[in-house]
């Protein structure tokens, strides 16, 4: 099975990359018919699914795996349902990894009720040193309603998130309830449709730059949005950011620079928190963005590594850095900045955080703590006058001494004649 594990390395980051591009591609779609007593099929679902699980480490640190559901599964469980049971679509593979979606309907429409992921974290191959060991389900929701009738086709990419698991969704031709076992018409999903053509006076909203300049700002600041993690034990970190993301992957190798601002309101928060590590992920149809943050000497958190994935329908762009060291702060405070904070993902990826106040340690109450502020909010200015008068003054008075020492040396050569 193909599979790729993302944590911080030594590795080049082309490699890294290449790996990571390995893995998007690797997917293969399955297909599987689920039939009736009469063999007649109900259910038929073909699609490609990757998943990414977030998992505890046996050194209490949190690790990424990434794999594809393969093309061949078993469908052990599945059912047409009844009058009193629901249809459920049940997948197995691997090390008794299994992916479910169960479906209920209404005079008109059927939908996708429960999607349920569940991964078995013996699995040594995926998971070599997860602390936690045995079966772990991750529920979530997929697919809305879809005219009766109908087989609902969707190329284009959908994020689904759960617990501790993300998975990109695309490529489906799916039909529940199949009538007389005979597939329906197809039906497009929204984000295959075609957008309608912008007016040949519709500004542009594209920087033509070909590196962002670091204080350019194309858009309005983002909005700002809150966003918190949980674990047994309640809120475990907290965060309160505005986002913008400025990349030239989305114009096809023109290498025209494209700002577009995250909108909190659509976004889904989640994340891990452990004793060395805090992970904050935040996922939206099209974008996911991943903070990883560290521990420094015990003492200080900081900013250790951002992942940026991007989906331009079922295409796949993967840009991170594990090598940042910002967002410093003592534990048991807050890291927060007003100004704008950009952050480098990659050569043609960069993020501009506004208004960041951010917490991944030592969280009380669900409640920021004292914040210590970057040093970017602090008010300078007054130093600038101060420290060019103080120039000034050196060089008069260096000029002067040389005056002096001048003046004295030609003295003492006419004394000498």
């Amino acid at each position: 099975m193909l599979r790729f594990v993302m944590e911080p390395c030594a590795c080049p980051a082309a490699l890294f990359l290449l790996l990571s591009a390995a893995v998007l591609l690797g997917a293969t779609a399955f297909e599987v018919e689920i039939k009736d007593d009469k063999n007649a099929t109900c259910i038929y679902a073909k699609l490609s699914v990757n998943i990414t699980v977030q998992y505890e480490t046996n050194t209490s640190s949190s690790k990424n795996v990434t794999f594809p559901v393969p093309s061949k599964v078993t469908t052990n469980g599945s059912s047409c349902g009844s009058d009193s049971e629901a249809p459920i679509l049940v997948t197995h593979f691997g090390n008794s990894h299994s992916w479910s979606l169960n479906f209920t309907k209404n005079e008109s429409t059927y939908s996708g009720s429960a999607l349920i992921f569940t991964y078995n974290t013996n699995d040594t191959t995926l998971f070599p040193d997860a602390l936690r060991k045995g079966l772990l389900s991750s529920p979530a929701t997929f697919l809305g309603p879809v005219p009766l009738n109908s087989t609902y086709k969707c190329i284009s990419s959908e994020v689904v998130v759960g617990k501790n698991v993300t998975q990109i969704i695309y490529d489906v031709k799916l039909e529940a309830f199949v009538p007389n076992g005979t597939l329906g018409k197809e039906v497009t999903c929204d984000a295959d449709k075609p957008y309608p053509s912008p007016s040949p006076t519709q500004p542009s909203t594209t920087a033509s730059t070909t590196t962002p300049a670091p204080t350019s700002k194309p858009l309005d600041n983002p909005t700002t949005g809150n966003y918190t993690v949980s674990d047994v034990n309640g809120t475990c970190l907290l965060a309160s950011m505005g986002l913008q993301i400025n990349t030239s992957l989305l114009s096809e190798g023109e290498n025209i620079w494209t700002p577009f601002n995250i909108d909190p309101w659509v976004i889904k928060s989640n994340g891990t928190c452990t004793n060395q590590t805090g992970t904050l992920i935040l996922t939206e149809n099209s974008t996911i963005i991943e903070f990883t943050f560290a521990l420094k000497n015990k003492n200080h958190f900081y900013l250790e590594g951002v992942n940026v994935t991007l989906i331009n329908g079922s295409a796949f762009s993967y840009r991170q850095n594990q090598n940042l060291s910002d967002w410093e702060a003592s534990v048991g405070s807050s890291y927060m900045c007003h100004k704008e904070q950009q952050i480098k993902v990659s050569e043609d990826l960069f993020i501009s955080a506004f208004d960041v106040r951010v917490q991944p340690f030592g969280v009380h109450n669900g409640t920021f703590d004292t914040a210590e502020e970057c040093f970017a909010d602090s008010d300078l200015s007054f130093l600038i006058p101060i420290a060019v008068g103080a120039l000034l003054v050196f060089l008069i008075i260096l000029v002067l001494v040389s005056y002096l020492i001048g003046r004295r040396k030609s003295r003492t050569g006419y004394q000498s004649v």
